[in-house]
């Protein structure tokens, strides 16, 4: 029995909605990307899937993609969409975590994909790659996650290895691993995934940009007067993102510092100098408060990235990160400080050496970094010849210029 028709023979024509751009013999090119880190209020990885489909549409018009991803019941939108129920993660911000790897597989599957990307090695991604074996498709791990790392920090520096080595177990079963920096590709290389390949993210800098801050106004919204000095932090309130470091350097800082976290809130200690903002899921509104503040903080020293730090930057803020992880692939004394350890005393120096500075000059430097260094449209480009040497589909390919004209020919 032919396996892959055998699959695709349970197809629901619900899920197809029309698509015109075809291969040559009329077969659409189909890329599903899937993973359980996108949810209402998650972050970096929902407005990489969002930036990758705006940019598909606009470059890529053979190419359909589709999204498949946890939701509160089975979906599908119409337009590339489709949601499979799971359970929420209690206390887990809208997360959802699937259990069953076969119902997944099978959703997959239902898509009729040319190339699959995983965004996790849990339940999509080991669906996922069941999904490639029965079609005989390739498939791409983007590691977004840590997860010896993470192990650590949350259970025990005991469980990192174990943890590990589960983690580059699974993505040496993919086509290709990528990741979206050095830092955590060399994790993987040093794992044993020899063939991991970083390829930082991107920021879309028509949205970020200093124009849409208003400093004046968010002092007033915030109850604070010119004088202060807002250091902003956004993202969710995880364990990893050492909330309380931050909290711990504004605290010994003291006057005029304030620091305002957007989202995170929930998981951070109390203090009189930290304000609280809800979760901004507009990246237009988003943007409006990052370029109203002063400077960007970030303490975690095992982010795998973290795109809000381009964000920020492209904003206009300078960026005060630690001398580690992905966020010192993005800052350097150009755009801002590193601290040499994510501890309070080592961050509020690194803070206080950049407000010792021209804070202004640091942040057009950042603005222009991220213009000229972290453009979306060269990193799609990138990943598309990925999909490209993996499926020898040539819609992942730039199309060609049109040929000059002949003048003068008979």
């Amino acid at each position: 029995m032919d396996l892959r028709f055998d699959r695709l023979s349970a197809f629901n024509e619900a899920e197809e909605p029309l698509f015109k751009a075809v291969r040559p013999g009329g077969k659409p090119v189909r890329l599903v990307d899937t993973t359980m880190l996108y949810a209402p209020r998650s972050g970096g990885v929902r407005r990489y899937l969002n930036s990758k489909r705006a940019w598909i549409a606009a470059n890529r018009p053979q190419v359909r993609h589709t999204l498949v991803v946890p939701g509160p019941r089975d979906a599908h939108d119409g337009h590339g969409r489709v949601s499979i129920y799971a359970a929420p993660l209690p206390f887990g911000d809208g997360y959802r975590w699937p259990v069953v790897k076969n119902a997944w597989m099978e959703r997959l599957i239902r898509q009729r994909p040319d190339i699959i990307e995983a965004g996790d090695p849990y339940t999509p991604g080991l669906a996922a790659l069941k999904a490639g074996d029965a079609l005989g498709v390739p498939v791409v791990g983007f590691c977004h996650t840590d997860l010896g790392a993470l192990a650590a920090l949350h259970i025990g520096e005991w469980a990192e290895k174990p943890v590990q080595k589960r983690w580059a177990a699974i993505y040496r079963q993919f086509d290709q691993a990528v990741a979206p920096s050095q830092f955590i590709a060399g994790r993987l290389i040093e794992a044993g995934v020899k063939n991991a390949i970083g390829l930082p993210l991107g920021v879309d800098t028509d949205i970020f940009n200093p124009g849409r801050g208003d400093r004046e106004a968010l002092r007033r919204r915030l109850g604070l007067t010119s004088r202060h000095r807002i250091l902003v932090f956004a993202g969710r309130p995880a364990k990893e993102k050492k909330l309380d470091v931050l909290v711990e350097a504004v605290e010994r800082l003291g006057d005029p510092y304030v620091l305002l976290f957007v989202g995170a809130g929930a998981g951070a200690p109390p203090s009189d100098r930290v304000i609280c903002m809800d979760y901004q899921r507009d990246p237009q509104s988003l943007a409006a408060v990052l370029a109203g503040c002063d400077a960007f903080v970030h303490a975690n020293d095992n982010e795998p990235f973290g795109l809000i730090v381009l964000e920020a930057m492209a904003c206009g803020l300078p960026v005060i990160g630690v001398a580690a992880g992905g966020v010192a692939e993005s800052v350097d004394e150009t755009v801002g400080a590193l601290a040499t350890a994510s501890e309070a005393r080592a961050f509020a120096e690194a803070v206080e050496s950049v407000f010792a500075r021209d804070v202004p000059a640091l942040g057009r430097a950042a603005r222009q970094r991220a213009e000229h260094r972290h453009g979306w449209d060269p990193v799609f480009r990138k990943l598309s010849a990925i999909y490209g040497r993996l499926t020898g589909c040539t819609a992942f390919e730039d199309a060609p210029e049109p040929a000059a004209e002949l003048v003068g020919w008979a």
